[in-house]
């Protein structure tokens, strides 16, 4: 998954050591943090021409634009909205969410990750366990001490209308499929799955046929996006090399497990040719997207820290060069996303949480 399960971790591990400048303190709700305030911007992010808090509380994350920018998708697990794990939310761009609820346009049974707008705006597609079972799976947090993700073979990935009716069911083969996002040109799917006994890259049709593999080789490829064009994807992925990294990978698989804690950024063409590693940076390379350009990549990464975090925002050209820092913060920055005109970024951020372990969804009015 994309995957609001590193929140917990990241959460867990830190509350805000260090506020972003601010005159006074923000309020749980409310509009005081709109558009053309730089209370939540730390001096150094240059891009960040104004920036609004859109929720407040729980773990909020993976917020995608409409095609039209008018409204996001995104998951959360804030139990004051009603729910015990992640489920998919409605907002309007241009509202906050807090004491107000968004609507929920999950079914509210399993669990649910990585949603995204179809090009007509009025449908989704996301992926969701409520199949295997009413019931929230388990979050295996840690194996034999390490940080894990959870890969439920009960994922599947539906199509649902924005009042939560799914009308389609695109993916029904055994084991996990999930991590879905579609084309800027309307036409294609991409997403991960372990139909053939690895996590590998899929494309496919809007209507769930014409599937095909795209990747195959060794280790979790997962987060797919595709360029503004349509003409490539860019992923993030684990590389076992060793025979201990191997049997460990393999062995965590079996067990529905990924330990997410290296990865690296590839990029290649929309049929999987042309595949080459982006990123050589160490610790964890993810959540990469594309810059309106499509000359380059923003992301998230803790490669520069010592402890595990913090993660911030990195820009990388489609090259490999010119790496350039783009956010600022203590803790927790991830889950860069354009909106389609270029005007705006969505993310995720522990920024402003008031040393709780909220991780909130922000939009910033994007500057160069």
């Amino acid at each position: 998954m994309r995957k609001i399960l590193f929140l917990l971790l990241i959460s867990a591990a830190f509350s805000c050591k260090s506020d972003p400048k601010k005159t006074e303190s923000a309020p749980d709700t409310g509009p005081s943090l709109m558009a053309g305030t730089d209370t939540l911007i730390y001096p150094e992010e240059k891009y960040f021409k104004s920036i609004r808090q859109v929720t407040f509380g729980g773990n909020n994350a993976e917020a995608y634009w409409s095609f039209d920018d008018s409204m996001l998708i995104f998951q959360s697990d804030y139990n004051k909205w009603g729910v015990e794990c992640d489920q998919i939310f409605l907002a309007h761009a241009d509202e906050q969410y807090g004491d107000t609820t968004p609507p929920m346009i999950s079914t509210g049974m399993g669990r649910t990750t990585c949603s995204y707008f179809l090009p007509d705006n009025k449908h989704i597609v996301y992926g969701s366990t409520h199949l295997g079972g009413e019931a929230c799976p388990e979050v295996p947090l840690r194996s034999n001490g390490n940080y894990v993700w959870p890969v439920y073979d009960t994922f599947d990935i539906f199509v649902a209308d924005l009042e939560g009716n799914i009308v389609n069911q695109l993916t029904d083969t055994p084991g996990y499929d999930a991590e879905a996002t579609v084309s800027p040109k309307g036409d294609k799917i991409v997403f991960t799955s372990t139909r053939s006994g690895d996590l590998e890259l899929y494309t496919m049709n809007l209507d769930g046929s014409d599937v095909k593999q795209i990747t195959d080789e060794l280790g979790y490829d997962g987060g797919a996006f595709f360029s503004p064009d349509g003409s490539k994807i860019v992923f993030r992925a684990s590389r076992p090399k060793t025979e201990a990294e191997i049997t460990k990978y393999k062995d965590l698989l079996a067990r529905g497990l990924v330990e997410p804690t290296d990865m690296e950024l590839f990029i290649c063409d929309a049929d999987g040719s042309n595949l080459r590693q982006l990123t050589f940076l160490g610790n964890a390379n993810w959540c990469p997207y594309f810059h309106p350009s499509g000359e380059k990549i923003l992301f998230s990464s803790n490669f520069e820290a010592e402890r595990g975090f913090p993660f911030n925002l990195y820009f990388i050209d489609i090259d490999g060069k010119n790496l350039e820092r783009v956010t600022h913060g203590k803790t927790f920055d991830a889950f860069p996303v354009f909106s389609n005109d270029g005007k705006y970024l969505a993310f995720s951020s522990n920024r402003n949480n008031g040393g709780t372990r909220d991780t909130n969804l922000f939009i910033a009015e994007w500057q160069e």
